[in-house]
């Protein structure tokens, strides 16, 4: 009879063989293969990928050194978007003729045209309430931030190291902007103007005030974390006034909105359900006289009714 010790030497030697192979294995799935630490470049973009970089180029080159007012590169950072003003354009083009596409399919030319123009005009309201959320979301949270760099202050922190810890606990967009300010000053510019640059990129009073009160306290001394509770405090206020405003206003902005995007529902519902009824306001001289009419009274009604809806405290 042979001894225990064999065998049990022999299932040492097996379960040390399985466990170096499963080891083996586990790690050859972990290692990246050399060919695929750099990878090999596609063969090509497609054509359309070809003729959109082709066309964005172009069009990049067309507007150099030309100021479009409602295309400027201060919107797309405002927005927080890094594209350019052709690729924008591009988009924009695109949704015209997608949405004249629709529009042929569904009422004919007239109807084609009329899209044509909102799917043009639409990227650019897109780019307007983006702006508007991004500014309104900022506006949110400035008293949460001053009151993380008053706190970071108060620990002895220098003003660029407490603006940077700050940056970290906070979202976008307060962090990305806090983060540009730090940045820009640590390559040399000075911060005040930093500072300034952000209030007018985000349309903020409240940190017009923060910056204000940051070169009165370089210029006169003082306790900047004070300060900025103070100034924490007067933001406070002001937003829970701005809410009970926004709360009051809310039913006329309501009817504004429905008021104004009835007519459009309209003519597109009857569009879909009786085009050849329809076809008399895209095929006549006549119903485009109407539609010039009701897109004339709506603007003129759409601006009344937004100064009437936008009350100043």
């Amino acid at each position: 009879m042979d001894s225990p010790y064999v065998l049990i030497v022999g299932l040492l030697t097996v379960y040390g063989g399985l466990g170096l192979a499963i080891f083996t294995w586990v790690r050859a799935e972990r290692v990246v293969a050399p060919a695929r630490r750099r990878p090999i470049a596609s063969a090509g973009d497609s054509a359309l990928s070809r003729l959109t970089n082709s066309a964005v180029g172009a069009i990049n080159q067309r507007l150099r050194g030309r100021d479009l007012q409602l295309l400027t590169a201060d919107r797309f950072e405002q927005a927080g978007l890094r594209i350019s003003t052709g690729e924008f354009l591009v988009i924009c083009g695109s949704s015209a003729v997608a949405a004249g596409l629709i529009g042929f399919l569904l009422g004919g030319v007239g109807l084609a045209v009329l899209l044509a123009l909102l799917g043009g005009f639409a990227p650019l309201i897109w780019l307007s309430m983006k702006i508007s959320k991004r500014q309104a979301t900022f506006g949110d949270q400035l008293p949460d931030t001053l009151q993380t760099i008053a706190g970071n202050l108060r620990a002895g922190h220098s003003l660029l190291r407490a603006l940077d810890g700050a940056a970290d606990d906070s979202e976008a967009p307060m962090s990305e902007e806090l983060r540009r300010v730090v940045n820009e000053t640590r390559i040399g510019r000075d911060l005040l103007e930093a500072l300034a640059d952000v209030a007018v990129r985000t349309k903020s009073p409240d940190f017009l005030w923060t910056a204000q009160a940051v070169e009165t306290q370089r210029e006169v001394g003082g306790n900047l974390a004070e300060v900025l509770e103070n100034v924490t405090e007067t933001i406070r206020e002001r937003a829970q006034l701005a809410r009970q405003v926004k709360a009051l206003s809310a039913e006329g902005k309501m009817s504004a909105l429905v008021l104004v995007l009835l007519p459009i529902a309209f003519i597109l519902l009857l569009t879909v359900i009786n085009p050849i009824y329809a076809q008399v306001f895209f095929t006549t001289f006549a119903g485009w006289m109407m539609l010039g009419a009701v897109a004339l009274l709506l603007s003129v009604g759409s601006f009344w009714l937004s100064r009437l809806i936008k009350p100043k405290y």
